[in-house]
């Protein structure tokens, strides 16, 4: 699947990934919905790291579609309530 990092760039990521990453996109909704916004960066922080760390960044110049596009480092809980689905940043297991 191809994540793409809003501000930095897309990285190729293995479906075997996503139930790790689902996990962290449960606690950064829970702190969310309680507006706990040290928990919000402090998990937003972890959840793009395991990305990156993860994943296989694609060359600048690639222009593959992403598949899931998440928020940068920077976005504030406003930035993301506008981009959460009924299941969070990160769907259900892809497939």
């Amino acid at each position: 699947m191809i994540v793409r990092i809003m501000g930095e760039g897309q990285v190729k990521l293995a479906d075997a990934h996503f139930t790790e990453l689902n996990k962290l996109d449960d606690e950064l909704l829970a702190e969310m919905e309680r507006g706990d916004g040290p928990g919000f960066r402090r998990t937003l922080a972890a959840l793009l790291t395991r990305v990156r760390s993860l994943g296989e960044p694609l060359p600048d110049d690639a222009l593959e579609p992403s598949e899931l596009i998440l928020p940068g480092p920077d976005a504030t809980l406003e930035d993301v309530r506008a981009m959460l689905g009924d299941d969070g940043l990160i769907p259900g297991l892809p497939g």
